[in-house]
């Protein structure tokens, strides 16, 4: 998630929200939707692709629990209001649109749910599976290489708890799902039909875990365009992985990206929510970031984030993207987060760029 920030907020407000290329253009982002003034910390994110309406799930883990109020919210392809149902003090990560449904994973009660794309607050959630117990509990422990010739070991731990974070569907209505905690990835075989549906182990491995100041590891995933690379975010390494799926053996594809988060594969383009430094960045499929887009730029005066502010998870819908700010305070100090400010959260948007490199290039 985040650490404190060290720049000088003065010059930081006074620049434009900016692509960079090698040949910088301007790409504006620009408010979308309001959440309801009850509703906080907008972490999942899916659009509808017939209708264009936009679902949007929360991550509040606030203690004590009971000020906890998640929601999963439906607005119009307009970002009208439309919907709400309640979720309580369980909070909620991945969403995705599939055969007709809402999936949605509940981090908080370790599942896999759904609910009907035009679900109101009568609607019934359904949990399709509870995410299993692993054991071991932890991944294998990571030898990393030092310039010096040393090595060092990092050991994993883990209390077993389920972390579903991230999700995204295979052509065939198969389901994967990240577990942030215990550095694995999940398969749900025939998802969309499946009842009672099973969660199995893909693969697992040290990559997948993270020891870093971001307790969460492999976080949002993307297949590529012909479903033969499965990409993943882990976000306390800042790195983006691949896998083959004939091989199930993850390897690092992409570093130096603090808090990777939400991740997209569009048009040849693999997009980052780089949660640390509030950006959204394009990679081609070797790695290489070819756009970077958007930056912070203080409070707006409902107290809604002007810019980006913890970039959590975005969404394409037609000619532009859409993202949230999930504006989530970390640290246990006090005053040195501007999410501590936010009084009000947020989805923007911001027109994808045209001409940018794609596949390969």
């Amino acid at each position: 998630m985040r650490a404190p920030r060290r720049i000088g907020m003065v010059l930081l407000l006074c620049l434009p929200a900016c692509i960079v290329m090698a040949e910088p253009a301007q790409v504006d982002v620009q408010p979308f939707a309001l959440l309801p003034e009850d509703v906080r910390y907008p972490e999942g994110l899916a659009v509808a692709p017939d209708s264009g309406e936009v679902f949007v799930g929360t991550f509040d883990a606030r203690t004590p629990a009971e000020q906890r109020n998640n929601q999963v919210l439906r607005f119009s392809a307009e970002g009208a209001l439309l919907a709400r149902k309640a979720f309580g003090a369980t909070p909620l990560t991945g969403l995705a649109v599939a055969g007709g449904q809402l999936y949605i994973l509940n981090f908080g009660a370790g599942s896999l749910q759904r609910l009907p794309l035009d679900f109101d607050q009568e609607s019934a959630v359904e949990t399709l599976t509870t995410f299993p117990s692993l054991k071991p509990s932890a991944p294998d422990a990571r030898a990393v290489n030092n310039p010096d010739g040393s090595q060092d070991r990092i050991e994993f731990g883990s209390s077993g708890m389920p972390a579903p974070n991230g999700m995204v569907f295979d052509r065939a209505g198969n389901l994967y799902v990240s577990d942030s905690f215990k550095g694995a990835i999940l398969r749900v075989a025939d998802a969309t039909r499946c009842r009672p549906c099973k969660a199995e182990v893909l693969a697992r491995d040290p990559l997948l875990a993270t020891s870093g100041f971001l307790p969460f590891g492999a976080n949002g995933l993307a297949f590529s365009a012909d479903e033969s690379l499965l990409y993943i975010n882990n976000a306390g390494d800042g790195r983006v992985l691949r896998m083959r799926m004939r091989s199930g053996t993850p390897e690092v594809l992409a570093e130096s990206l603090p808090g990777a988060d939400g991740l997209m594969f569009h048009q040849g383009l693999l997009w980052v929510a780089a949660n640390q430094v509030d950006q959204i960045v394009a990679l081609n499929e070797r790695g290489l970031p070819v756009a970077k887009i958007g930056a912070f730029f203080g409070l707006a005066d409902d107290g809604t984030p002007r810019g980006l502010l913890f970039p959590a998870s975005t969404a394409i819908q037609g000619g532009r993207m859409l993202v949230t700010n999930l504006a989530l305070p970390l640290t246990e100090a006090s005053g040195d987060e501007w999410e501590e400010r936010v009084t009000r959260w947020s989805l923007v948007q911001f027109s994808l760029p045209a001409n940018l490199p794609g596949e390969n290039q």
